[in-house]
């Protein structure tokens, strides 16, 4: 794992996770999820930290903050998503400085690039096509019934793509990132924002990591204009 290595990932297919690596979605995720909390009757005392809940499925944030079981943590399911929805707006999850201006070189300098999120397909889907954001040559998010994982979207993210592992690397900022792209055979940039997130991705094992946009041009060997 790096700091540095300029164009160590000069690879033809960009893969970006959605939320906290293309968009700032924790603040609208934490508003819905304590709103959920309190709904459901616990008290935000008692429950961890509610920064966790960004980037893995909602289930699994549930289980990790609240120490449920995944039955219970299911049973909040339905109130969150209903509470970010009614509450949720595009000025909610703005666009992280520079991404916009990095998907947009990656794509004139001929890469291929797709989203691989623990989202759901819907909501990703809708709130991408919300954003100031190039167009995508895919998008992938969770499916109920049908893909449950990050490795399993990052996978059929790469077939919709044509594309091979060794073809690819994934940007992301959590270890489920780090974990679905290794599972799957693809290198993992992690950025990250703050000391506790660069600790997490570290402990991963990221092939590499960044602080934003620029950083991570220099990585996949790309000229971002200011």
């Amino acid at each position: 794992m790096a700091q540095g290595s300029e164009g160590r990932f000069d690879r033809p297919v960009v893969l970006f996770d959605f939320d906290g690596t293309l968009a700032d979605t924790g603040p609208a995720v934490k508003r819905a999820a304590e709103y959920t909390l309190r709904t459901h009757g616990f008290s935000l005392d008692a429950v961890g930290d509610l920064q966790l809940l960004i980037g893995p499925p909602i289930v699994d944030g549930f289980m990790e903050v609240a120490h449920l079981t995944r039955e219970e943590a299911e049973g909040l399911v339905e109130t969150y998503r209903a509470a970010f929805a009614q509450m949720t707006r595009p000025e909610d999850y703005p666009v992280f400085p520079g991404m916009a201006e990095l998907v947009e070189a990656l794509s004139a300098a001929g890469r291929t690039e797709g989203v691989a999120t623990s989202r759901l397909q819907d909501s990703a889907e809708q709130m991408i096509s919300s954003l100031p954001l190039p167009p995508f040559d895919a998008i992938v998010g969770r499916i109920d019934g049908v893909r449950h994982t990050k490795e399993a979207c990052v996978r059929a993210c790469l077939e919709r793509l044509g594309a091979a592992p060794g073809d690819a690397v994934l940007v992301g900022d959590r270890r489920f990132d780090v974990e679905g792209a290794h599972a799957v055979g693809l290198p993992c940039i992690g950025v990250y924002r703050d000391e506790d997130a660069r600790a997490e991705l570290e402990r991963a094992g990221a092939d590499a990591l960044c602080t934003d946009a620029a950083g991570l041009a220099a990585l996949l060997g790309c000229a971002l204009t200011a």
